[in-house]
């Protein structure tokens, strides 16, 4: 979980998206960054956020159409709206035997799971 090289970008991606919590997509942070940061490329956005994403620093959830990104690592749930496309956390506890449970089913070895429930929130109601 832990990247080895730093770079000023990296580190103001992380920051960014650790303050946020609507899990924006790297479009959204890379417009966020781009005022102060005015040579900072999507491309390099695109890129860091995979890389946080692929070592567990961050998660990347793709739920149809673009990715969206949360800073919290942490197995927990989520919302898509329906309406506006935007991802919620759920306040619901992790179901830790679920992966035990599935086992049974599937041929090989489960090491995670996640969880996202489509509905309207309340903004879209």
């Amino acid at each position: 979980m832990a990247i080895t090289k730093h770079s000023k970008q990296r580190d103001a991606i992380i920051n960014e998206l650790c303050q946020r919590h609507d899990h924006p997509t790297a479009e959204e942070i890379y417009l966020s960054l781009k005022i102060n940061m005015p040579n900072l490329s999507l491309g390099t956005v695109y890129r860091n956020l995979n890389m946080l994403s692929e070592d567990g620093t961050i998660q990347k959830i793709s739920v149809g159409g673009a990715d969206h990104f949360d800073g919290n690592a942490k197995n927990h749930y989520h919302m898509l709206c329906s309406e506006c496309k935007r991802l919620y956390d759920v306040a619901y506890p992790v179901l830790e035997d679920i992966e035990k449970k599935a086992h049974d089913f599937v041929d090989g070895r489960i090491t995670s799971h996640t969880i996202t429930f489509i509905g309207v929130c309340n903004s879209c109601l």
